[in-house]
């Protein structure tokens, strides 16, 4: 590394560096574990905090361990350490990863939910606008109707040709969300500094909504132009 050998000054002590740690990125609390410098325990007490005091001790557990019972074993050893009695309150707190990994992954679970929440609310208006114009189109286009039923057409033809109108209005609006959509996130991961990945699944998955949306909102005012009887589509105005 070309890091190696050469001096770097902490706070008003001059060190040499003598390896470089493997880059680990951003942890999932935000923080950058590669911002980190590591020198003698009894250097830092000695040149730099003046003192002996340890404010942070990090314990890793091997694999397959209940880290619920290593908390207890510190927990425990840090009392007779301390000389803590039975009925004193700990001077000390221990806190488990995986509790606050399982707390994150709670809270990430009622965001999305809520994000979903939204969504849903979304699709459900999207798809009553959808519906609302194509009983307009309905409406307008009575006698036109009318006269491809007394011509021949079938009520399953009349109905295929309004849910494809409604399938291409929702695609429509699916494909105008989705760019808008990747151009916000890459917008914000330029802002935050952060790697955008686009998952073409996504992006299938949002199609496929939009053209299931359609077909559902779709299919009342397809039916409701099968249904019309062709002499007083006839005789609408």
């Amino acid at each position: 590394m070309d890091a190696i050998g050469k001096r770097l000054r902490v706070s008003n002590v001059s060190c040499e560096v003598i390896g470089v740690l493997t880059s680990k990125g951003e942890s999932g609390f935000g923080s950058d574990r590669d911002d980190v410098v590591l020198m003698p325990l009894r250097t830092y007490h000695r040149r730099i905090a003046g003192n002996t005091d340890i404010n942070t001790i990090n314990v890793s557990a091997l694999d397959g361990v209940d880290t619920s019972k290593v908390q207890a074993d510190i927990e425990r050893l840090l009392r007779e350490r301390r000389g803590i009695t039975g009925g004193e309150e700990d001077d000390f707190r221990v806190a488990d990863m995986k509790q606050i990994a399982d707390t994150q992954t709670a809270t990430t679970g009622v965001l999305t939910a809520l994000l979903g929440a939204v969504a849903g609310v979304s699709l459900l208006v999207g798809g009553i606008g959808i519906m609302n114009i194509m009983l307009v189109s309905v409406t307008e286009r009575t006698r036109e109707i009318g006269i491809r039923l007394a011509i021949g057409a079938q009520e399953s033809q009349v109905l295929m040709q309004f849910l494809v109108e409604a399938v291409v209005l929702s695609l429509i609006g699916g494909t105008v969300g989705v760019f808008l959509g990747l151009a916000l996130a890459g917008a914000a991961s330029a802002g935050m500094d952060i790697p955008f990945v686009l998952d073409p699944s996504i992006v299938v998955v949002a199609f496929a909504f939009s053209a299931l949306i359609g077909i559902v909102f779709g299919y009342f005012p397809g039916a409701r132009a099968a249904q019309l009887n062709p002499i007083d589509a006839l005789r609408h105005e």
